[in-house]
């Protein structure tokens, strides 16, 4: 589980990752009695949440799966929805693995290599998810400023290709979380196996060369996770759709066409900012308050809550996809008359080009989208 990277919500120990000082055992006995019935009440609402994304998630990407694999004509928007569906799909069919060890008192009796997958899974997903929204957004944006070029150009082999370019960088990113996750016995209770980042590979705790060296890599990893996996993909979003928006307003007919697409792509990068923009923050606040010469109990005490509360809103981003293709890509009452099959197709389906847009509704029907060029905006 990410949270276990801070130690918001397991049983602490000394080296399960957390940025403590010198005095570990100390700080965690004393963070045990403090904030225990705290720590309770916020594993339960984690089992809630992670449950609620599990059910949501494998269904809902399960479905966006099948019918962008199987159902509808290949297009490179259904190539972006595809990969997506797959990242949030790889992720939440593993939650079952993080609700029975939250519920069993973070004991992991699962072994050491589903320990060090289930971590990779959960950054995998957040590297991928966002470096495909950013290719997203690029391509939306190459298709405003340049539509010709566009046209010409854009192709689901390339969509495909570039999408496999994306998950290698994904996977690079997310590999030392398979490298550095590890099980051992808990602090507390040798009979608690505890699944954790030790970024030693040591289980010495108290050679200062050794803390150092925990340190630096923790540190290091909050820093590249928060850079490479939000900050740099997140600033290229948000420059595409700044220039999208800029280019719209000066051609009406053009966000005309554009409208539907825009609508979807806008809401799910959305959706993805406001689930993962707290997780970082409150890593960042416990990075720093670990890091700062005096400790600061006010803010360690908000990261405790922050942190886990942040770190299911992530969880529920996995999930969440699916039902914006439904709510943004149709209105509630034609939602209503359409099967679930059929809204989905339609909210993830290509535009339609100039030539035919003047002759189908904003969202046609499914026979007469498929009757439509490829091309798009």
């Amino acid at each position: 589980m990410m949270e276990d990277d801070f130690n918001a919500t397991a049983t602490p120990y000394p080296g399960n990752g957390s940025l403590g000082n010198d005095t570990e055992g100390d700080y965690y006995e004393d963070y045990e009695d403090e904030f225990a019935e705290l720590r309770r009440s916020l594993n339960v609402m984690s089992l809630v949440v992670y449950s609620l994304a599990f059910l949501l998630g494998v269904l809902g990407n399960g479905l966006v799966i099948w019918v962008t694999g199987f159902k509808m004509k290949k297009t490179v928007n259904t190539v972006w929805f595809l990969n997506l569906a797959v990242a949030d799909f790889l992720f939440t069919a593993f939650l079952p693995l993080n609700v029975a060890y939250t519920a069993m008192g973070f004991h992991w009796p699962f072994g050491r290599f589903l320990c060090k997958a289930n971590s990779t899974l959960a950054f995998l997903n957040m590297f991928a998810s966002v470096y495909l929204l950013a290719l997203i957004s690029a391509d939306r944006c190459l298709a405003v400023v340049w539509p010709v070029w566009a046209q010409n150009h854009r192709s689901v082999r390339g969509a495909w290709a570039v999408s496999g370019a994306a998950w290698l960088l994904a996977l690079a990113l997310s590999a030392p979380y398979f490298v550095f996750r590890d099980t051992a016995p808990a602090y507390h209770d040798e009979s608690v196996i505890n699944c954790f980042n030790n970024f030693a590979f040591s289980d010495d705790y108290e050679t200062p060369a050794v803390v150092q060296l925990r340190l630096f890599r923790h540190r290091a990893m909050i820093a590249a996770r928060f850079l490479l996996g939000f900050a740099l993909p997140f600033a290229a979003i948000v420059a595409c759709y700044a220039v999208i928006v800029c280019r719209l307003r000066r051609n009406r007919a053009l966000a005309a066409r554009a409208g539907r697409t825009f609508r979807i792509i806008a809401a799910v990068v959305a959706a993805f900012f406001l689930c993962w923009a707290p997780y970082h923050v409150f890593v960042l606040l416990e990075m720093c308050n670990h890091m700062a010469a005096e400790f600061s109990p006010a803010l360690n005490h908000a990261t405790t809550i922050g942190v886990p509360i942040a770190t299911s809103l992530a969880f529920l981003n996995s999930c969440l996809n699916p039902l914006l293709y439904v709510f943004v890509g149709q209105d509630f009452q034609d939602k209503v008359r359409r099967s679930v099959l059929s809204v989905l197709e339609s909210a993830l389906t290509e535009e339609a080009s100039h030539s035919h847009s003047h002759s189908l509704s904003a969202f046609g029907q499914r026979s007469r989208d498929k009757s439509t060029s490829g091309a798009e905006l």
